[in-house]
């Protein structure tokens, strides 16, 4: 993690940004040796639910149809 001072990120504001894009590391802005904002690389959104795992999942068989019988639920009974 990185430290730097407000005067300094205000001229260097886009650099600094494209680093920490760059190396992952974070940079503390402080003003007058206190820390006040951390700078992190922004995460990726997730990718939707649907369709996620197309490619790495295959269905074989009717995913519709029960697992057992209906005749056998005690639910049923």
């Amino acid at each position: 993690m990185k430290f730097i001072s407000a005067g300094e990120f205000k001229a260097r504001c886009l650099r600094v940004m494209d680093e920490v894009q760059a190396t992952s590391e974070s940079v503390v802005v402080t003003k007058n040796g206190k820390p006040v904002v951390k700078l992190i690389p922004a995460v990726a959104q997730a990718r939707d639910v649907f369709g996620c795992l197309a490619g790495v999942v295959e269905i074989v068989g009717d995913i519709e149809a029960p697992v057992a019988d209906p005749k056998e639920w005690n639910a049923l009974r």
